[in-house]
């Protein structure tokens, strides 16, 4: 039986070794039918030439302009479905896949046609047992969460289990859901674009699932992670355009807008907090693009 293609859609900006080291575990990959695709935004690090050296025959796009995560990567999909694709898997380029980490999630995703989204069972890479990401849900106010974050990967699921949306980290999508529903909303840029993207999927009938035998280890999130003001900003704009975009309830309005008010309230008011007030200051920001409709790139 035929291997159907899967397209392997890589984004990269100054992050030679990452993507390297990203390039080479796909390499050990026990999926014979796949091809890479690596975006490449304007780096300055010789990552284009290193990759060219160490894998010619994978395909490097040079990007003209700065889309964000999901700009820059609607190039490559739309470039994975040229060349025939039937599925496409955009992947971080900071995470090490196990040799058949695809294998599963194909095998998965082609045992249904209704399945149109499948996603690996994501790891810390600084703790290679410690579960990142086992899919993920969103709760009556819209909050989203990832299932299984920072349990022992002993806990994951056995068997494939359907959830509500895939970490943006590695996530892999039947051509068909891509044709029907479109790519990702450029408008978001950055930040909440892979669960939009799984909510669209979702109402249009496609289910989404976890394949918990696909290991994946991402370095991008650590249990103590930080994020910069600037997630601050995209997490503020975007998860209100979400919100709007599919007819939130008000209850999932004032709950995401109470919580919002309350940090930047905390911050401001409580001087322990002091050295947040540029999350604070990015907030407010967000919340203010998101009402005079300032998509794309933001300022933080």
């Amino acid at each position: 039986m035929t291997q159907p293609l899967v397209m392997i859609v890589i984004l990269n900006t100054n992050r030679r070794d990452d993507t390297l080291e990203c390039l080479h575990a796909l390499a050990a990959s026990s999926y014979a039918n796949q091809q890479v695709i690596v975006l490449d935004n304007a780096s300055t690090d010789g990552s284009v030439a290193a990759i060219r050296a160490a894998f010619p025959a994978v395909r490097i796009i040079n990007l003209t302009q700065n889309s964000g995560y999901a700009g820059n990567n609607n190039v490559g999909i739309a470039a994975a479905l040229t060349a025939g694709a039937a599925w496409v898997l955009i992947l971080n380029e900071d995470t090490l896949l196990a040799s058949d980490c695809i294998e599963h999630m194909v095998a998965t995703g082609e045992a249904e046609a209704t399945i149109g989204i499948v996603g690996p069972l994501v790891l810390h890479h600084d703790e290679p047992e410690t579960i990142q990401s086992a899919g993920g849900r969103m709760n009556n106010a819209w909050q989203a969460w990832h299932h299984g974050q920072n349990q022992p990967s002993s806990t994951a699921p056995v068997a494939p289990q359907s959830v509500e949306w895939i970490s943006g980290c590695a996530i892999m999508v039947r051509r068909e859901v891509i044709t029907q529903i479109g790519m990702f909303d450029e408008r978001f840029f950055y930040y909440w674009e892979e669960t939009e993207w799984c909510l669209r999927a979702r109402r249009a009938g496609w289910r989404i699932i976890l394949e918990p035998a696909a290991w994946l280890w991402h370095k991008g999130v650590q249990r103590d992670y930080r994020p910069k003001p600037s997630v601050s900003y995209y997490d503020t704009r975007n998860h209100l355009l979400l919100l709007r975009k599919h007819g939130a309830p008000l209850g999932a309005w004032l709950s995401t807008g109470g919580q919002k008010l309350r940090t930047v309230l905390s911050i401001s008011l409580r001087p322990k907090w002091r050295d947040r007030r540029r999350h604070r200051d990015a907030m407010v920001r967000g919340a203010f693009d998101f009402l005079t409709g300032r998509w794309g790139r933001g300022p933080f």
